[in-house]
């Protein structure tokens, strides 16, 4: 639709203009405590440089964990009928309703006062306050997402194409295989991204589980967390950009992928 010359429309298009001024606004607004050395120089910095690292590692190994369960559950949703079916998608949506704060310190009482995660943690692998609880809370908050993501991108797959493949011959496991992954390839590689993204920034969580040691359980938004505490508003000011500046470029990369998935 284009746009018409009158009142109403107007009125939209001005709202709209004040939402993005708004945003626009409060994410330029770090720039006025950040000069041009002082960045590079943070950049370089050995503490922002673990915290990078940390963050790829921990937010690409619970992205994985979390596409490689989400896929075949993601499937289950879309394609099959059971009992308490309604009830499973709608106790998906109770973690995306939850504060991630809620979840970490939930995950942090069952690794220290449940026995079986009292056991896990104390035999198997160590979560409380370490690396791995960077993880697992990471997936905690981002496996329901990718999940729903996943069921989206199944049930835009028309079923016949299933049948067709199973009429040729192929197996349950071929028709998913060599028919429906490839026709939701597009729409996983954003679902992906996406995650990765929601991983990358995640804060409360992670803060529960994992806490918030420098050059041990430092992710990105933990040390972001520490500079404003210590009022290192150049550090919080790069870190920011940093965030802000990935968030852009895989959202913009997930919405190609996403576009390819409508064109299909």
């Amino acid at each position: 639709m284009k746009f018409q010359p009158n009142a109403f429309n107007a009125l939209n298009y001005v709202l709209l203009l004040l939402f993005l001024l708004f945003f626009l606004l409060v994410l330029v607004s770090p720039a006025a405590f950040v000069k041009p050395d002082g960045m590079i120089r943070s950049l370089l910095s050995d503490e922002i440089g673990y915290a990078l690292a940390l963050s790829i590692l921990t937010a690409t190994c619970s992205t994985l964990i979390s596409v490689v369960i989400g896929l075949p559950a993601a499937y289950a949703l879309s394609r099959f009928n059971f009992p308490g079916k309604k009830v499973v998608e709608g106790f998906l949506d109770v973690p995306l309703s939850l504060p991630p704060v809620a979840l970490g310190a939930s995950l942090l009482i069952f690794f220290s006062k449940n026995p079986l995660g009292i056991f896990i943690n104390e035999n198997l692998v160590r979560f409380v306050f370490e690396v791995p609880g960077i993880i697992v809370a990471q997936f905690v908050v981002v496996s329901p997402i990718t999940m729903k993501i996943l069921k989206e991108v199944f049930d835009g797959i028309p079923v016949r194409y299933e049948w067709m493949a199973r009429v040729l011959g192929y197996s349950h496991v071929e028709a998913f295989l060599y028919v429906v992954l490839p026709l939701a390839k597009h729409g996983v590689l954003a679902a992906t991204l996406l995650s990765w993204a929601k991983a990358l920034g995640e804060f409360g969580a992670t803060m529960m589980l994992a806490g918030a040691t420098r050059f041990k359980t430092e992710t990105l938004p933990i040390a972001l967390y520490l500079k404003l505490a210590e009022a290192d508003l150049e550090g919080v000011a790069v870190i920011i950009y940093v965030l802000v500046t990935t968030a852009c470029i895989v959202t913009i990369a997930a919405r190609k992928f996403l576009t390819k998935v409508s064109m299909t």
